[in-house]
């Protein structure tokens, strides 16, 4: 199985005494079910799983919300007892049964230090009802994404490789022949994408169009999924917001440019669906003044990107451009690279609260900005272009740095670490080492 750099928090959750119940969280096929299945049989000396969806039977077990008596009638099931230090119990798919959601609340206060974790698709829909009591404070969340890059190196048994990036001496002074490896395993990252459903294929075949049939298949997943969310009629909204995200990464997300024909209040709500699911994600626009964003965001202007790179080229078929492509930063219009930043930053989060993105723009008569990222280290604003051909193109970082006189900036794009007075210019592959080289 694949080195999930969420692994080591699963594993200081367990050996936390005061653990609350966890609930994982991610969009469909991101590697929840998988990784939870490996954690609890290689650190636990019993694991047991319940799937809602596969056996709606136990839904039955939670219809009280006495935990003593929830695990004793699974441990006559079972036929072990599953309220010993060393089990881990598993509910999967427990948005079938929002009643064993809340019993988690009762777990963490009459059975404390019990060992429960749980995940689920469309998890989002079942949290986020107005008719459902979350159980605030009492259950601890975990969220997961496509694997990251350096998650990639490591499954491609490049682990070495992917340790030397994260020395920032090492990136200040790459050899060509290393930067040039790192530059194909991007190209083909960027085709693959982070699913690990197709990583899993590549690494069994080494066959692209398996792989491209099995994004494909995903694809499709997300597109069934549609019924779940709402009426016949409301799936023809979804299914326009789910393909105009891809061609609308880098711009302004303007519901008119989706379809003129549609009313902006239906397109807005499809647009909060796919949000809940995880398919796609707001970034949000901050004036940029200081750290958190959120205090100065505008909820009226935002971009959006989609959940992964390698579907991008799947649902745009864009595999020959960037096969070809001398400048990776500048596929499909930069719409391939200004994602893949944006996925990174994601996925290099903290696992342990939900993230948000944000974007940095001004509207001005004859001096528009606009910068793709505002990340924050050590709370303190670093912006982040995305760029291809020379350093010199850096007229809105400059601006935003000088208004708001910060020290640090970063631009990221196909070319090699270089240390440009104030601005670091990053390589698109070196995404894992910013908060160590810069901070």
């Amino acid at each position: 199985m694949f080195q999930r750099n969420v692994y080591p928090h699963l594993a200081s959750w367990k050996n936390n005494p005061g653990r609350r119940p966890l609930i994982v969280r991610g969009a469909r096929q991101v590697g929840k079910t998988h990784l939870i299945r490996e954690f609890g049989k290689k650190e636990y000396q019993q694991f047991s799983e319940i799937n809602f969806e596969r056996n709606p039977e136990f839904k039955e077990v939670f219809s009280t919300y006495n935990p003593k008596e929830i695990v004793e009638k699974l441990s006559l099931f079972f036929g072990k007892n599953i309220s010993s230090d060393n089990h881990l119990l598993f509910l999967d798919e427990i948005q079938e049964c929002p009643q064993a959601i809340t019993s988690l609340r009762y777990f963490f206060e009459e059975m404390p230090g019990f060992h429960v974790i749980s995940a689920g698709s469309l998890l989002e829909f079942v949290l986020e009802s107005q008719n459902f009591k979350v159980p605030v404070g009492r259950i601890q969340y975990l969220f997961m994404y496509p694997m990251s890059f350096a998650e990639y190196l490591s499954a491609m048994n490049e682990v070495s490789l992917r340790d030397y990036l994260l020395n920032s001496e090492n990136l200040k002074s790459i050899p060509d022949i290393i930067h040039n490896k790192l530059i194909e395993f991007i190209r083909k990252y960027f085709m693959l994408g982070g699913m690990p459903g197709v990583l899993m294929e590549y690494l069994n075949s080494g066959d692209m169009i398996k792989c491209q049939q099995i994004q494909k298949s995903i694809l499709d997943t997300y597109l069934d999924d549609f019924s779940k969310y709402s009426s016949q009629i409301k799936q023809r909204y979804l299914q326009k917001v789910f393909h105009a995200v891809p061609l609308m990464i880098g711009d302004k997300f303007v519901y008119a440019n989706v379809d003129n024909t549609i009313k902006s209040r239906e397109l807005k709500e499809a647009f909060g669906l796919l949000e809940m699911a995880g398919v796609i994600r707001r970034v949000r626009r901050t004036s940029g003044e200081g750290y958190p964003f959120e205090i100065n965001s505008q909820d009226a202007y935002f971009k959006a990107i989609f959940l992964d790179v390698g579907l991008i080229h799947s649902m745009q078929n864009i595999y020959v451009e960037t096969i070809q492509s001398k400048e990776l930063s500048a596929v499909f219009r930069g719409i391939v690279a200004e994602q893949f930043v944006g996925q990174e930053i994601l996925a290099n989060s903290s696992p342990f609260s939900k993230p948000s993105l944000y974007y940095w723009a001004r509207d001005a008569r004859g001096s528009n900005a606009e910068i793709d990222y505002l990340i924050a280290i050590k709370n303190q604003p670093i912006p982040i272009e995305v760029k291809s051909g020379s350093a010199g193109h850096l007229k809105s970082i400059n601006l935003y740095m000088d208004t708001y006189n910060l020290q640090k900036g970063i631009k990221i794009s196909h070319a090699r670490f270089d240390n440009l007075k104030r601005i670091v210019s990053f390589p698109l592959y070196a995404m894992e080492s910013i908060e160590w080289s810069i901070g």
